[in-house]
């Protein structure tokens, strides 16, 4: 006896919506969208202001505390005291602390000295001191406290700084070389474009409404120091045959748990283009983006699936109304680190000085600090950069000796090791409610112990910390990237330590760490298992051969 068949339905067989407004999906699929459409994120403020800040923390809204919130830059921080085995298990109510972390907005990492002393003014008085600079050249601050948060908005906007759209599903900092202008190598100052979309967009309704974060670094830098390969969207520098000066436009990059790199368009961007391609791109990811499942709402994802070819026609015929020419690809970056850190000569005859503090971690005293040495010495201008470090311009020649002892008197190195320079970590468990393991401290220490066991490995390793898999600090692309997770040691007990991806990088040849099966490691273990293979890898290099080309030919018994 057959079976009968059962009747097609149609409704099994059609293709799942993704939430793509362009396609028609207007009903929120997921409580971060029905969040988004019941209010817009920019309209917090105003509660904030008449509200929040006068009534104090426990008459926040959820809504907003743990979402609208990010629309200008406010996170609650990790209550203290909650280990990293219950990260994941908590509620969000059980991890939030009453406190906030504040990120200052910080387009191209451009500050000026005034700039730098309400920030550093800021922190002391109302964040406990604390400030940190992160990969993607904003200042966070910890410990603020809602009562504190319009006095802290007057005393930024009066010096001409914010902190909309810091964060949320919004387009966030723009990130720039912080030699835009005076390096005399760069291939275009892309300091205009920069402070075109910042001031046209940037709290603009149009666009604040993301499926998620959104990422876009534009720079002529010939080091690429804003990682255009990791980024959402990024406008590179690059010149044509007859000399015209132009961009290269990149899109869909992005690390977290399901790392892509971005893809170029093959096109050429004209400077007086950039910030209505940035509006059209932006708008692609607005309107075509994935909105049922958070994890799957980045741009990459959306550019993985249609291709180049296509994500270029829809740019072009239903957001710009014209074709873009074929363009070159960027001329590779520069040999070596892709940092400024170092004494270096402008282009107009002064020198600028970058320096290295210990993973970002600075603080209100030592931002005071160097804003006045950055005067002192002539400079009204000072530099975050996506390294997590400084740079003070200007410097005339005759200057550049005592800057340099200022700095170093006060730990912030214009000549550190590789191990100080090229050494990153997130905020880790101290603060962040995603966060597993700790991580600036470890860092800190990481470094000390490393030059001390090996005073003269001076070849470029990034080491990136980071306490989660969300891989704020580029863990993918670092030549040893340690992510945060709870381990077992000798004795059979959860301990803090890291899972290791070895040999990621960008550039020349872009490729993802490798990860050798079971290799993992304590936060105890740590600096012998990096003096280990640091010491394998200096036996065993070519001559010029980097770590991430070593380590795709090394046998896995040198790597653990």
């Amino acid at each position: 006896m057959t079976t009968p068949a059962r009747p097609a339905n149609r409704h099994h067989k059609r293709p799942r919506g993704e939430g793509q407004w362009a396609l028609g999906y207007r009903e929120p699929l997921n409580k971060n969208e029905e969040n988004k459409k019941n209010d817009d994120g920019l309209n917090v403020r105003q509660r904030i202001i008449d509200i929040y800040a006068k009534r104090g923390f426990d008459s926040i809204d959820p809504a907003d505390l743990r979402g609208r919130f990010r629309w200008y830059g406010l996170y609650t921080q990790r209550r203290p005291g909650i280990d990293g085995g219950k990260t994941a298990i908590l509620e969000p109510e059980e991890l939030d602390d009453r406190y906030f972390m504040l990120r200052v907005r910080i387009d191209g990492g451009q500050l000026t000295v005034e700039q730098l002393r309400v920030i550093a003014d800021i922190s002391t008085t109302y964040a406990r001191g604390t400030a940190d600079i992160t990969d993607r050249q904003n200042i966070q601050l910890h410990w603020v406290e809602i009562e504190s948060v319009p006095e802290i908005w007057e005393r930024l906007e009066a010096v001409g700084l914010h902190t909309t759209e810091a964060c949320g599903d919004t387009p966030r900092v723009i990130i720039g070389c912080p030699l835009a202008g005076i390096a005399a190598d760069e291939v275009i100052d892309a300091t205009p474009q920069l402070r075109e979309i910042r001031d046209r967009y940037i709290g603009d309704p149009a666009f604040s409404n993301l499926p998620r974060k959104y990422k876009t670094a534009i720079s002529g830098c010939t080091a690429h120091c804003t990682v255009h390969e990791i980024n959402d969207v990024a406008f590179v520098g690059v010149e044509l045959a007859d000399g015209t000066k132009g961009f290269d436009l990149w899109v869909g990059g992005g690390l977290s748990t399901n790392p892509m790199l971005a893809k170029r368009l093959n096109v050429f961007v004209r400077p007086e283009q950039v910030a209505e391609v940035w509006a059209g791109v932006t708008s692609i990811f607005r309107d075509y983006g994935y909105r049922r499942l958070r994890h799957r709402a980045r741009l990459k994802f959306l550019v993985n699936d249609w291709g180049t070819e296509k994500f270029r026609d829809v740019l072009e015929k239903e957001y710009l109304g014209y074709p873009l020419p074929d363009g070159p690809a960027p001329a590779p970056p520069r040999n070596g680190r892709r940092d400024h850190v170092g004494v270096f000569p402008q282009r107009d005859g002064n020198f600028y000085v970058g320096f290295a503090p210990r993973v970002g971690r600075m603080s209100g005293e030592l931002l005071h600090a160097v804003a006045d040495i950055a005067e002192r010495h002539g400079s009204d201008r000072v530099r975050t950069t996506t390294e997590q470090k400084m740079v003070i311009l200007d410097v005339a020649p005759d200057r550049v000796d005592s800057l340099v002892a200022e700095l170093e008197a006060h730990d912030l190195q214009v000549k550190p090791s590789t191990f100080r320079r090229q050494t990153m970590a997130c905020t880790g468990i101290e603060y962040c409610k995603l966060a597993i393991v700790e991580t600036k401290k470890l860092a800190s220490e990481l470094i000390d112990e490393l030059e001390r066991r090996l005073p003269d490995f001076d070849v470029p390793l990034s080491i990136n910390v980071n306490g989660c898999p969300n891989s704020c600090a580029r863990i993918q692309v670092a030549d040893i990237g340690l992510k945060g997770q709870l381990v077992m040691d000798d004795n059979g007990e959860q301990v803090e330590g890291f899972q290791i991806h070895l040999g990621g990088s960008i550039g020349v040849s872009s490729g993802f760490g490798r990860k050798v099966r079971g290799l993992k490691t304590t936060a105890a273990e740590l600096p012998d298992y990096i003096e280990r293979v640091v010491r394998n890898y200096d036996a065993q290099r070519k001559d010029g051969e980097t770590f991430a080309e070593w380590v795709q030919r090394a046998e896995e018994a040198d790597l653990k």
